[in-house]
């Protein structure tokens, strides 16, 4: 499977699809509990995480929100 992932193409070997769960786990994402993830331009619902199956030529964008100031 090919996808490009914070724009940077990147291969999945033996694998067709993968829930947008297991995608974070294989690419060892760190801070996985804390990402938003954009799937092809739209942002997911962290409760979509285990259902939703990322495929060949996605495009996936991992965010990370951090609070702060003064």
């Amino acid at each position: 499977m090919h996808l490009t992932v914070n724009g940077t193409p990147s291969a999945i070997d033996g694998k067709e699809t993968l829930s947008v769960t297991a995608l974070l786990a294989e690419l060892k994402v760190k801070d996985a509990l804390y990402v938003t993830v954009e799937l092809n331009g739209e942002i997911l619902a962290r409760s979509a995480f285990d259902s939703v199956q990322v495929k060949d030529g996605d495009k996936l964008e991992f965010l990370y929100f951090m609070g702060g100031g003064r």
